[in-house]
């Protein structure tokens, strides 16, 4: 939801567009099904659909230096056209002329060129500097409603109107003048008959200037501007205006005047505006990660998608239900439904992190570890807070598990710290420290007897515990940082993972090492779990795939590509129908098992 124009309405006005990561999704409006788009090699800055629905085109962010690439795309067949090269860092913007002839392209701050390419070609015309030195960089491109050799470039105090000479292959800039305002430019939108053009800016004002002559006719709201700024813009064929702001105003504004006759209000500020057809309905999407839908007639929204805006750090299940589970990211945990995929509850704590989250075995409450150190407990109908333990650790709680009684939780700190908590119907107690580990605990996985735990931890060690004696059993020493650990479900083995990319298999009961496989070729694992007959693992990562694994071979057997993220934690459903993994892109991605 933090890209510019992300959400793209396509004009056969059943699919919406949108950039996630690495990926651009399509999404069918009625069936809610999904196809991916996968090409690029890092985070996707722009997406742009023709006029006649036939290419997508996405570009990309890439590391200083670098060449960043632009993907056009066919959308009917959903595949890879052509990969366009020539910018360097980012692609700040992108725009096909009115009959798909050309595609523009805008390169990011450190690139600052405007190019044409010929789409039937797959080749540059031509392209030149976007700005004059003494402006800003650009940041938008849109091309004319009628002609394919027109278009427009704007940014911090600069609009421009180019003309494509195609004979001597060079694009010509004129400056628009707009007298004593001096705006930095966030949106532009081409009236259809190509003779003016609106434009939004930062300062919550909108410019409307003639294509003709090149000179600014008027602006508006003169008074009351739009408070955080215009972030997005549309022009509906009665001539009137739908303006976005950075406020989360949604706001219907009379061409003429810039009056507001209507506006509501939704959460985040809002990147996108994209009409269904003639403007009957439109969509709006926010940073905030919410896309809503609006009808024009009744100007209400309704919430038609949301997710976690932050990276997601833990998923969960309650026991032996797989319709349900739980995510936790910065601010928020959020409980879904999984046959409908949909949102059915959401607790915010503002400004706080949430490391981890558990189901209480009873179905009670949903205990909860925060970077501020607190634990939480909610009851998982409606969210309401039960029971907060202040000061549980002292550099944030990392790591979070209960018993299977429910009368213990047991909590592990950035520290390294090890508390036992004793829950009672009221109170709540501290019962036992352990100070074992000398960095934060990553991970706590409890027997099913309640009389053993073992820990995993950022120092390099794996502790399994006596928690009926409080004392340490055995001690898994490795040259990585630990993220993750699992016990077989017969409880004699343990596996774990973390920086150096390879999964251990220990014993219980001695601690030695069984052996160990290369779980991933290229970044750390950070989150496995294991089915309930203990004959197969997940395990994801740095690498963004998730990896179905045989226990008794140590060999994959199935691979996911999907996540465009680093993968924090992922969990089988209980009944083995599909594996949930979530990443730090805020992502939450559903498989079929296997």
């Amino acid at each position: 939801g933090h890209i510019p124009c992300g959400l793209i309405c396509h004009p056969d006005k059943e699919h919406l567009l949108y950039p996630l990561g690495c990926t651009v999704v399509i999404q069918d409006l009625d069936s809610k099904k999904q196809t991916f788009l996968h090409g690029h090699t890092n985070n996707v800055s722009c997406v742009v659909v023709s006029r006649n629905g036939v290419y997508v085109a996405s570009g990309q962010v890439t590391f200083m230096g670098f060449k960043a690439d632009i993907i056009l795309w066919d959308f009917q067949r959903k595949e890879l056209l052509a990969r366009l090269s020539l910018h360097k860092g980012k692609i700040e913007g992108l725009a096909f002329s009115p009959n798909s002839l050309y595609l523009v392209s805008l390169g990011g701050q450190d690139d600052g060129s405007v190019v044409v390419w010929h789409v039937g070609k797959r080749e540059a015309v031509c392209g030149s500097p976007a700005s004059a030195r003494s402006a800003g960089s650009a940041t938008v491109v849109v091309c004319s409603s009628c002609r394919d050799e027109m278009f427009v470039t704007a940014g911090n105090g600069t609009i421009r109107v180019w003309e494509l000479d195609l004979a001597n292959r060079k694009i010509r800039p004129t400056e628009c003048q707009t007298g004593q305002l001096r705006r930095v430019v966030t949106g532009v939108k081409m009236a259809d008959d190509d003779n003016y053009f609106y434009v939004g800016t930062s300062s919550g004002d909108v410019l409307k200037v003639n294509t003709n002559n090149k000179l600014m006719t008027d602006y508006g709201p003169q008074k009351e501007k739009f408070s955080s700024g215009v972030t997005a813009l549309l022009l509906l064929k009665t001539g009137d205006l739908i303006v976005g702001t950075g406020g989360g105003i949604v706001a219907l504004c009379k061409g003429s005047n810039y009056k507001v006759m209507k506006k509501i209000q939704v959460q985040g500020a809002v990147t996108s505006l994209t009409c269904r057809g003639q403007g009957h309905q439109f969509f709006v999407g926010t940073n905030e990660c919410q896309i809503y839908r609006i009808n024009y007639a009744v100007f209400k929204e309704e919430l038609i998608a949301a997710c976690h805006n932050e990276a997601v750090q833990d998923i969960v299940f309650p026991l032996g239900t797989s319709d349900l589970f739980a995510t936790c990211s910065k601010n928020d945990i959020r409980v879904w439904h999984t046959p409908e995929n949909r949102e059915l509850l959401r607790i915010i704590i503002p400004n706080v992190t949430c490391h981890a989250i558990e189901f209480m075995r009873d179905g009670k409450s949903i205990i909860s570890a925060w970077n501020d150190g607190k634990i939480r407990a909610f009851t998982p109908e409606t969210g309401r807070l039960m029971y907060v333990i202040n000061h549980a650790h002292s550099l944030g709680v990392t790591a979070i598990a209960a018993t299977s009684d429910c009368k213990r939780i047991i909590s592990g700190g950035g520290e390294g710290q090890m508390r036992v908590w004793e829950i009672g119907e009221r109170t709540h107690k501290l019962g036992e420290v352990l100070k074992e580990h000398v960095s934060a605990v990553s991970c706590i996985k409890i027997k099913k007897d309640d009389r053993e735990c073992v820990t995993a931890s950022l120092d390099g060690t794996c502790i399994i515990w006596d928690i009926v004696r409080f004392i340490r059993k055995q001690m898994i020493l490795a040259n990585t940082l630990f993220k993750c650990v699992c016990y077989h479900p017969e409880e004699y083995q343990i596996i774990t993972s973390g920086t150096d990319r390879r999964i251990g298999y220990w014993e219980v009961f001695d601690g030695s090492a069984i052996r160990e496989v290369e779980g991933s070729v290229s970044g750390s694992v950070n989150g496995m779990d294991i089915t309930s007959d203990g004959a197969y693992f997940v395990t994801g990562g740095d690498d963004h795939l998730v990896k179905l694994w045989d226990y008794n071979e140590g060999a994959v057997t199935h691979v996911g590509v999907g996540h465009s993220g680093n993968i924090t934690r992922l969990k089988i459903c209980p009944g083995n129908k599909y594996i949930v993994s979530v990443s730090a892109d805020g992502a939450i991605l559903l498989w079929k098992y296997p």
